[in-house]
């Protein structure tokens, strides 16, 4: 991705300047690079393609939702990014949810889901509480096993928000109750692969704040299985690796992964 993206910007910015009806393409090519660059922890260019995909969303209040869930994830750490997926998401969300599309709702949905993980990082738990609550109940609507605007948005994955958020008030004990409950449905089968990695990692944090390292290197090997690059080259997922590793308790195979790429 990294070596096809400057080609990939440069045709779509072209495309664009032959014809301005082709935003979408910009806003899609911005988001795919802002997820790249907040994977990789390179929050600073990350904030520069979302604001790209912003400007090229101008005007369209689905495309300015769709770049607006990049912007969270960009955000999350910033409590001032609450009030603008809050507004983006009510901006998108239909006057009565019962009657709204999927399409509407996962966007919106996602958004809320995006503001609740902002709340919990800023220590709201209200706040957090509420907007999950929100969230799922637009998720019943849309349901599991879809992914429109690219945001895999359904029940399964705001159960997955609700651990995520449990992890970040450092309560594992609770994340990882929720963790076995979602594994269960079937939707969590149908999510993305980088989604389930990505939430095994958080899991794997769980269990080191449950001080239970060998469940913590269990999860994260198995999110290695599944995605190997989102724990092998995402910083978040390294740092989760060192962490077990670093623990007497750990097996050996952790150690051995870690070992093999530097982090010890």
């Amino acid at each position: 991705m990294v070596e096809l993206l400057p080609s990939l910007l440069r045709d779509v910015q072209r495309t664009y300047a032959r014809d301005p009806t082709a935003g979408r393409l910009v806003v899609e090519a911005y988001r795919v690079t802002a997820a790249l660059l907040v994977k990789l922890d390179e929050a600073d260019l990350a904030w520069l393609a979302v604001d790209r995909a912003m400007s090229a969303a101008t005007g369209n209040r689905v495309l300015v939702a769709c770049a607006a869930v990049q912007l969270g994830q960009v955000l999350r750490s910033s409590a001032r990014a609450r009030s603008v997926l809050l507004a983006a998401a009510y901006r998108i969300a239909p006057p009565d949810v019962d009657a709204g599309c999927p399409q509407e709702l996962s966007l919106c949905g996602a958004l809320l889901v995006q503001a609740a993980l902002v709340a919990a990082r800023c220590g709201d738990e209200h706040t957090t509480g509420d907007l999950l609550d929100e969230a799922a109940e637009m998720a019943a609507r849309v349901g599991d096993g879809h992914d429109h605007h690219r945001t895999a948005f359904g029940p399964t994955a705001v159960e997955l928000a609700r651990c995520a958020a449990a992890v970040e008030r450092d309560d594992g004990s609770a994340a990882i109750a929720r963790h076995r409950q979602a594994v269960r449905r079937d939707g969590w089968r149908l999510l993305p692969v980088e989604h389930r990695a990505s939430h095994l990692i958080d899991v794997s944090r769980a269990y080191l704040q449950a001080d239970d390292p060998g469940s913590a290197a269990r999860v994260l090997l198995d999110a290695e299985i599944l995605a190997p690059y989102e724990v092998r080259r995402r910083p978040i997922g390294r740092d989760v690796l060192a962490q077990v590793a670093r623990d007497p308790k750990a097996p050996a195979m952790i150690g051995e992964l870690a070992l093999s790429l530097g982090l010890v």
